[in-house]
């Protein structure tokens, strides 16, 4: 038995054909969803990058025990647990968070890896020409210009960090294809902002991409609608990019009959904000389905279900899960996502409700119908700690005025395998604090979540499937407090 996971970065549903786009030109996207299993509520747990990374390795939400940061001692890793059972497990990446200080750990969880740089501020050509192109002069710091001297470097498309990935996830299709027992995870940061695109890809569309000097969306409330339309057009045209290389993954799929004996998965850890909601962006404003709700296409050649929708609330937890199942070995007990077999084959339901979101922000709860966002009830946001043995943050460790607010040890939690955690007490959340009012809404009659749902009856129900479901993730008693929530048994 074989497996592909083929993930993208920031993904947005709404822009593909499958979902109901009729304007972005994506063919293989539309090809994937003829021979896969598409799925309509798929929800995110943990945002942003790594912490959803993390839920794809243990099953469980990161969010309301901590921030970013890598793998814990205490987690149990999916592609370890692979690799400690004889299976091959591989990545192949261009996400340079895996090589940062807050993602050091992820990749090692692999059997073996492979990588490509160059995204985004990924600190990799030394280049000190100071008359290198600003392809965004908005963008202030060195972490900014370092992206203008990496694209500098990568003129021709086989140079671009995604062509190069897909490519070394080919290679190993090709020269394992015959072999059996391997996890492949093919992982691009496309079509993660800035949107850095060949030419051939912008001449797809009838647009002048020329109008704007700038790619790269700040995460700020959307200011002017021309602009809005040039981040739509040019991240539509960064997609099509992700459908040719998605048609070479599927092309050899075909060339290499591996249809026949590998479960192929096609997923993104969230979606993003292009205009919608009168924002540019994630994590500094509610997560709206445009962000929270995301693609999914999952092929199971036990069942082979093709061109079908499934409608069952699943969640990123649960790949992990389906992917272990897949390869005939137990979950961990602390693993809490559940296993797609039979939502694949059957529709059949693994959850009556989901949480989702961001560490310090709203914590959110759907059943799949209904999203409820719950706001903090005190003005400070107060109290929020990190609960955690690795204190880093996205490029650096915690620093010494953080860790002075440790406030000693944490009794071990049901899922830390009996050790102690730092209780550190956090700083400011990422969201804005305007933003974190508590929101209802019904997305069968709205969908596009454009007026707030004033129920109480609809309300209670979502209160009890939201702190049902934060009681089975064993969060901490100061979330319930933060939240206003009462943990008792109603």
């Amino acid at each position: 038995m074989k497996a592909i996971m083929l993930m993208f970065d920031s993904l947005n549903r709404h822009m593909l054909p499958p979902y109901g786009c009729d304007w972005v030109h994506a063919p293989n996207f539309k090809r994937l969803a003829e021979r896969t299993v598409t799925f309509d509520s798929s929800f995110v747990g943990s945002m942003p990058c790594m912490p959803a990374r993390r839920e794809l390795h243990t099953g469980r939400y990161n969010f309301l025990h901590r921030s970013w940061g890598p793998i814990e001692p205490f987690d149990d890793s999916m592609p370890e647990i692979l690799k400690q059972n004889g299976i091959w497990s591989h990545l192949v990446s261009d996400h340079y968070h895996y090589w940062e200080e807050g993602g050091c750990n992820y990749h090692t969880r692999y059997k073996t890896w492979d990588i490509s740089r160059g995204q985004e501020g990924d600190p990799w050509k030394a280049d000190l020409d100071t008359s290198i192109f600003n392809h965004n002069p908005h963008k202030r710091g060195d972490w900014c210009y370092q992206d203008s001297i990496n694209r500098h470097h990568m003129q021709a498309e086989e140079l671009f960090p995604q062509a190069k990935t897909v490519a070394m996830g080919v290679e190993f299709m090709r020269r394992n294809a015959g072999h059996d027992q391997w996890f492949l995870q093919i992982e691009t940061f496309d079509p993660h902002e800035p949107y850095f695109v060949p030419e051939r890809f912008k001449k797809l569309y009838d647009y002048d991409f020329t109008q704007f000097q700038n790619d790269w969306p700040d995460y700020s409330p959307a200011r002017d609608e021309r602009l809005s339309k040039h981040y739509q057009m040019i991240n539509a045209a960064l997609i099509s990019m992700c459908d040719h290389y998605l048609g070479l993954v599927l092309d050899e799929m075909d060339h290499l009959d591996l249809w026949k004996d590998t479960l192929l998965i096609v997923n993104t850890d969230h979606g993003f904000l292009l205009g919608e909601h009168d924002w540019w962006g994630k994590c500094r404003m509610p997560f709206y389905n445009e962000i929270a709700n995301t693609p999914l296409f999952i092929w199971d050649p036990r069942s082979k279900i093709r061109g079908e929708r499934r409608k069952s609330l699943v969640q990123t937890i649960d790949l992990p899960a389906t992917i272990l199942d897949y390869f005939g070995l137990p979950l961990p007990k602390d693993m809490q996502g559940k296993p797609l077999r039979d939502t694949i084959a059957i529709d059949t339901p693994v959850r009556e409700a989901g949480l989702f979101g961001l560490h310090g922000a709203q914590v959110n709860c759907t059943d799949g119908r209904y999203v409820y966002m719950r706001g903090p009830a005190n003005p400070d946001n107060s109290p929020l700690y990190n609960y955690t043995l690795m204190p880093t943050h996205m490029r650096r460790t915690f620093s010494v005025e953080e860790l002075h607010r440790l406030e000693g040890l944490q009794s071990p939690s049901s899922f830390t395998k009996g050790c102690q955690t730092m209780k550190i007490k956090s700083g400011k959340a990422w969201v804005e604090e305007g933003e974190l009012k508590t929101l209802l809404f019904d997305t069968l009659t709205d969908p596009g979540q454009k007026t707030p749902l004033h129920d109480g009856s609809i309300e209670e129900t979502m209160t009890r499937l939201l702190v049902q479901c934060m009681k089975e993730n064993d969060a901490p008693p100061e979330q319930f407090i933060r939240l206003g929530l009462d943990p008792a048994p109603q």
